[in-house]
């Protein structure tokens, strides 16, 4: 005493850290320790020590914190990060509007990227995904944007772009960076692996915001 344990969730890891005492106030100072610890280890990837608040509760309280609105750009995704995003109540103070981009006609008809982009690289690409969100912020006037593009499965997977294979996105303010993700899940999987991935982008490219 006091004891950790770990609990694996998709994109997640949480540590349940416990102590036996004599009344809660020893068993706080017992824990004092551990927790310290944990934090010296993992530091700015700990994105809360309270039980109830999600990941997207802390991107929201951030995003208010900084003053920024925030749009989605989704492909393999098609909503699902938007829509994990308002789960939180009062996320509409943050976020106005998302797009959905399935195809490569939608990508270019409504956040503008380059048919000469798509035709360059394909649609799951560095360069995809950073016009993709750099067209959404600009078209929903935001000062962040993710975007996510990438083959969910379990079909169009090929030798050089396999499924799992994602890019994302994440543009704050005059900064964006693209990154390449390999997942192994089945479509579900791949596509919630995906979200949370956008997610905690974003989250790290807003704490880089003075």
């Amino acid at each position: 005493s006091p004891t950790i344990a770990p609990y694996a969730k998709i994109g997640e890891v949480h540590l349940r850290v416990t102590a036996k005492a004599r009344d809660a106030e020893e068993a706080k100072q017992l824990m004092a320790p551990i927790i310290k610890e944990l934090e010296e280890r993992f530091g700015d990837n700990i994105y809360t020590t309270k039980e109830e608040v999600t990941l997207e509760e802390e991107i929201v309280r951030l995003l208010k914190e900084k003053n920024l609105k925030v749009t989605f750009a989704e492909s393999c995704t098609a909503g699902l990060l938007a829509g994990r995003l308002v789960n939180v109540p009062g996320a509409s103070s943050v976020f106005e509007e998302g797009f959905v981009t399935y195809s490569n006609e939608a990508k270019n008809k409504m956040i503008g990227v380059s048919t000469n982009t798509l035709e360059a690289h394909g649609a799951v690409s560095h360069e995809t995904a950073k016009e993709m969100a750099l067209g959404a912020a600009k078209k929903a006037n935001a000062e962040a944007a993710v975007s996510i593009t990438g083959i969910a499965g379990p079909q169009g997977g090929t030798k050089e772009k396999p499924v799992g294979l994602v890019y994302i996105g994440v543009k704050v303010l005059d900064s964006i960076e693209t990154r390449e993700y390999h997942f192994t899940g089945n479509r579900a999987k791949n596509r919630e692996s995906a979200v949370v991935k956008g997610l905690t982008f974003l989250r790290e490219r807003l704490l880089q915001v003075k």
